[in-house]
C-alpha cells in the first residue's frame, strides 16, 4: 500500500487511468475474438487483418501496465482480463433471462479475476508464491471471503477507486 501511495504521490502511477485503460484492452481483447470468429465464419481474411491490429494496439497497451514481468505473468495478466470480461458477459446475459443468482456468481467471478489481475500487476501477489498477499501496509478490516481470489478482491477493492482523482 504504502508502494501504491507513494507512486501515486509521484504520480508514477494514475490507477483511475490504469482501470480504465484495463477495461478498454479487455474490449481489445474482445475485439481480436470477434475478428477471428467473424474470419471463421465469413472466409474472408481482413477479418484477420483487423484482428492483427487490434492485437498490436492491445499489446501496446498492455504494456502501459504491465512494465515489470516474469515467466508467465504477461500471458497470464492477458487472459485474467479476458476471463474477468467474458464472466462479466455471462452475468449480464443471465441477469437479462432474469436468473439473478447466477447473475451474482458470474459477477463476483469476474471482479474476482479483475482484482487478482492488479494483485499480480501491483505486486500485492508475490510472484513466486500465488498463495500469499502482500498486506502489512494495507487497511485492516475482516475479510468477508476466505479463499485466496476473496482476499484479493477486499485487499484490492481498498486501493483502487476509479472516482479518486
Amino acid at each position: 500500500m504504502n508502494k501504491v501511495k507513494k507512486a501515486e504521490k509521484g504520480h508514477q502511477l494514475d490507477l483511475s487511468s490504469d482501470e480504465d485503460l484495463s477495461i478498454a484492452i479487455m474490449n481489445l481483447i474482445s475485439i481480436e475474438e470477434h475478428m477471428f470468429f467473424n474470419g471463421n465464419k465469413t472466409g474472408k481474411t481482413h477479418y484477420f487483418d483487423l484482428l492483427d491490429q487490434a492485437r498490436q494496439m492491445r499489446k501496446s497497451l498492455l504494456k502501459l501496465i504491465i512494465k515489470d514481468y516474469e515467466a508467465e505473468v504477461w500471458c497470464t495478466s492477458k487472459h485474467l482480463l479476458a476471463a474477468s470480461m467474458r464472466l462479466f458477459e455471462v452475468g449480464t446475459k443471465a441477469q437479462t433471462k432474469g436468473d439473478k443468482k447466477q447473475a451474482l456468481d458470474m459477477f463476483k467471478k469476474s471482479f474476482d479475476l479483475y482484482n487478482l489481475f492488479w494483485g499480480i500487476n501491483l505486486g500485492l501477489v508475490k510472484q513466486d508464491k500465488l498463495t500469499t498477499i502482500d498486506t502489512d501496509d494495507v487497511e485492516k478490516k475482516p475479510l468477508p471471503k476466505k479463499d485466496l481470489l476473496g482476499k484479493i478482491s477486499s485487499v484490492i477493492s481498498s486501493i483502487l477507486n476509479c472516482c479518486r482523482e
